[in-house]
């Protein structure tokens, strides 16, 4: 292999940390702590919108009624904590201030947060007209996103 190509191939496997390392299966256990479903078997979306964005939980299979059951409870928990401006179980899962959490609880008066069931699942839909808190939003998302190797949109409808 020509010496051009391999260096090509390990700068390109550098950008994207290994999905078993060890910080980020500290991350996943951390996250089954908090959020009482197991990271690997289950999917999030962290998705920015036009105001604001969404945060999406699904279970693999519809068949674990009790995780799904378990992912709906946590959304919910999550909205009631976050609309108080409680921003601790990120925290918590992540070992750090997540980015865009201040200007969050600063801002929170002026951020709306809806709980969705879905099939496998449940959303949390985050709403602001204010453009700090919208921005914030997005900084919060993005480094979820970051954090968990998630998507920013889904791959296909549910």
């Amino acid at each position: 292999m020509q010496p051009r190509i391999v260096l090509t191939v390990l700068a390109l496997c550098a950008c994207e940390a290994p999905r078993d390392d060890a910080a980020f299966a500290d991350m996943q256990e951390r996250g089954r702590m908090v959020m009482g479903v197991d990271q690997y078997t289950s999917a999030h979306v962290f998705e920015d919108l036009p105001d604001g964005g969404r945060i999406v939980l699904d279970r693999e299979g519809a068949t674990d009624t009790s995780g799904v059951a378990t992912i709906r409870l946590h959304m919910r928990d999550i909205a009631t904590s976050f609309r108080a401006g409680d921003f601790t179980k990120p925290f918590q899962v992540h070992a750090q201030i997540v980015p865009g959490t201040t200007v969050m609880r600063a801002h929170r008066d002026a951020i709306r947060y809806e709980v969705i069931d879905r099939a496998r699942g449940g959303e949390v839909r985050i709403r602001s007209d204010d453009p700090a808190a919208v921005l914030a939003i997005h900084e919060f998302l993005a480094f979820q996103r970051s954090g968990h190797h998630a998507a920013g949109h889904e791959a296909e409808p549910r």
